[in-house]
Formats: structure tokens, sequence, C-alpha cells
């Protein structure tokens, strides 16, 4: 199950914002195979004064809407399963949102099953992606 968040400018459209996530989240789907009801993207949106970044990092020109995109999701994935994601998120995001794959940071964060709790309390490490009593 990975966890996103997402960070936006705070002037971004509600059916923007939702487009974003719902590309971040096909891409995951389509990339690594992750269930498609594992959606858990936390949006937050930025203010621009508070928000510091070169323009022109990497030699890539970028606007005043960057997209950072942060997945922490359970070590294993291969390089290329990462490319692969980083393409789709790019490609999803500029399709149905219109955000320039200039202005679009990712992160990925891997870590263990014993790096989680997901509901009630319970060390992932005991659930090992097995349903719970409420689904």
């Amino acid at each position: 199950m990975p966890f996103v968040r997402t960070a936006i400018h705070k002037d971004t459209p509600q059916d923007r914002k939702r487009a974003i996530v719902d590309g971040i989240h096909r891409a995951l789907v389509d990339a690594i195979g992750m269930p498609a009801d594992e959606l858990f993207n936390l949006v937050s949106g930025y203010d621009p004064d508070d928000f510091f970044y070169d323009r022109r990092f990497n030699g890539i020109a970028r606007s005043d809407q960057l997209v950072v995109v942060e997945i922490t999701m359970r070590r294993g994935r291969s390089d290329a399963m990462k490319r692969d994601l980083y393409a789709r998120i790019a490609a999803n995001l500029e399709a149905a949102a219109g955000v320039s794959p200039r202005d679009l940071f990712i992160f990925v964060h891997e870590n263990d099953y014993s790096d989680w709790s997901v509901g009630n309390g319970v060390f992932a490490m005991a659930l090992a992606q097995q349903r719970g009593q409420d689904s």
C-alpha cells in the first residue's frame, strides 16, 4: 500500500487536484501492480512565498506550478518498475491535468512492513496484506 503526499500550488482548482491524484493512482496501479482500492494521497497546497526552488535546476526550465510527489512504499520494486512509474505519472499528469513534465518532482521512499501500521494500531507485519474484518 503506497502512501502518497502531493504538494501543489495552493490555487490549484479542485478538478485539477483530482486529475493529479487520479493520474498518480493510475500510474501506481499500471506500473507496479498496486491494487486499485489502495488510494491514499494526502494533497497539500503550498504558498509560493514559502516554496523556494531553482527554476533552472539540472538545466530544466520550471514554472511557478511545481508539483512534488512523494511515494512511500514497501521495498522491492525494480529500477525498471520505478522508471516506468515515473514516466506514467508524468504522462498521466500532462494529459489529464496539464502538468508539464518539467514541473514534476517525484521521490520514492522505501521501507518494510515493520515500518507501517495501517489501521486499528496493528503492526503491519502481523497483517501481511490481509483484509481487516470491516471489509
